[in-house]
């Protein structure tokens, strides 16, 4: 994988910059994260170079410094609501999350539960959060919120909410999703440490979009595609623009609430800090790619990925047409179609030379190794021993799991399981290379260079992080999951295997 992000350049300017950004207030920051900050793979994906766990590490840095709150809504409580990439329920991620935390050494001062109006379901939680041993406060619904100013920034709005009792000067504010009240928490606090006499200060901490990058950047237009589904804008700060005569990009919804801001800021502190809503952003992002042309490169792959992560979706019963509608907007800003993926093609191609389903991965050198499907192996299946026996510089022609092994399997999937395609899944092609490199026995069926051959194979896998595959039906979940441990960038047709 080219490199296009200098990763220990961002870990040692972001966490300076955010020491910066508590010292220009009474030694106390309020910090909003939005995004995902153990496992950010967007990032990962569209600025090569960028870990996933890159945020953690940098706040490693200000461990001694910060503690972390973890904000929940009753409302989400109450209507039991999912983390759809996790398939839990966002109580049992704020759990998670804390455990998360606290295993890396992070200190976690407590929860606070928004939105509350008596709602049981958050009292239960509350209860359970106590019997464990974690601090909860409450923080109420405020009529006319965001809007009526006067009120909220009152003892009758943010006045009534619980003071969230802190003692390090950096306050991370995180939340299992959007919507839990994040902002809303940290506003509370700057009027409630205010009327004890500190002046406390508020930021946002979001990766995208880059505000120091133009805004039809792919980089920008990669994290468009990303939210399509929350019909997300970039835009050219306009507040930005008017201080200080300088371009800057923030998103709709951060430019539409920041007059809101600017009124709550003047109505605890009698004036706002900020002259924009860049300003309060501390993201450092943009000053740490090293090449340009890879991360355009990579975003371009993304926006891709992204469209057909959406059609799959669609052709799983989602009701998300704008969101593919969206997308393809997106081609044209960024002068791409499916075809600039390269595994996209060859694997069409494949599959009209065959007239079979195929699959197709590019490997870091740019090698394309094609597969498709037969009535013993699905082309995904066909694709990972095609391409570790390239790797291995084993020849194509070899066979490494012998039929006589692979009919066996089948007859145990459909007539002992039930299932209806006998065609070998990766997982069972990977397990099937692990039995048969133990194998030293010389006999009709076994024999030592066969043993050799899969233990050849297997050694390749590692090979594979980073690289593309592309696949014109979609995998099974169990296909799916084996190309995302092995570190593949995945995307299928959205059309279902016959």
């Amino acid at each position: 994988m080219k490199i296009g992000f200098d990763n220990e350049k961002y870990l040692k300017i972001q966490s300076e910059h955010i020491k910066e950004r508590i010292a220009k207030f009474d030694g106390k920051l309020y910090l909003e994260l939005g995004g995902k900050l153990f496992d950010d793979h967007h990032a990962s994906r569209v600025l090569p170079g960028f870990k996933p766990d890159s945020k953690l590490r940098m706040f490693g840095q200000l461990r001694d410094q910060l503690e972390i709150v973890i904000v929940i809504s009753a409302e989400d409580i109450e209507k039991n609501k999912v983390r759809a990439d996790l398939g839990i329920t966002y109580d049992e991620d704020v759990l998670r999350l804390r455990e998360e935390f606290m295993s890396r050494s992070f200190m976690v001062g407590s929860v606070v539960i928004t939105h509350y109006n008596g709602q049981r379901t958050a009292d239960q939680f509350r209860h359970r959060l106590e019997r464990l041993g974690v601090k909860s406060y409450i923080h109420y619904p405020i009529d006319g919120y965001p809007h009526n100013v006067e009120l909220i920034a009152s003892d009758n709005g943010f006045g009534k909410n619980d003071y969230v009792e802190t003692t390090r000067p950096l306050v991370i504010v995180t939340a299992p999703g959007p919507g839990s009240g994040k902002m809303a928490t940290c506003l509370s606090q700057l009027y409630n440490e205010n009327k004890r006499g500190v002046r406390a200060g508020y930021a946002k901490f979001e990766t995208f979009p880059v505000w120091n990058l133009p805004l039809k950047h792919p980089v920008n237009i990669a994290y468009e595609a990303a939210t399509a589904d929350l019909n997300d804008v970039n835009m050219i700060d306009p507040f930005h623009l008017e201080a200080y005569g300088k371009t800057a990009i923030n998103y709709n919804r951060d430019i539409e609430i920041f007059p809101v801001l600017n009124a709550l800021f003047e109505g605890i502190y009698g004036e706002n800090p900020y002259k924009s809503p860049t300003d309060m952003g501390v993201n450092m992002v943009g000053f740490c790619i090293s090449d340009d042309e890879v991360c355009c490169q990579a975003s371009r792959d993304e926006i891709i990925r992204r469209y057909y992560d959406a059609t799959n979706k669609l052709a799983n019963g989602a009701d998300n047409d704008n969101e593919i509608q969206k997308i393809r907007l997106l081609f044209n800003q960024a002068k791409i179609s499916t075809a600039n993926r390269r595994t996209t093609t060859a694997a069409y191609e494949k599959k009209i030379e065959t007239g079979h389903s195929a699959a197709a991965v590019e490997l870091e050198d740019g090698t394309i190794i094609t597969a498709k499907s037969s009535p013993l192996l699905g082309c995904s299946a066909a694709l990972l021993l095609n391409v570790t026996k390239y790797l291995a510089g084993i020849d194509h022609e070899a066979k490494l799991i012998p039929q006589s092994m692979i009919e066996p399997i089948q007859k145990t999937k459909i007539e002992y399981l039930g299932g209806k395609n006998p065609r070998l899944h990766t997982d069972e092609v990977l397990v099937a290379l692990s039995v048969l490199s133990q194998q030293e026995e010389r006999s009709a069926q076994w024999d030592a260079q066969l043993a050799e051959n899969c233990r050849r194979a297997l050694e390749q896998l590692p090979q594979l992080r980073n690289c593309q595959v592309h696949s014109t039906v979609m995998l099974s979940e169990v296909d799916r999951k084996i190309f995302k441990k092995l570190g593949c960038g995945l995307t299928c047709d959205p059309v279902r295997k016959n």
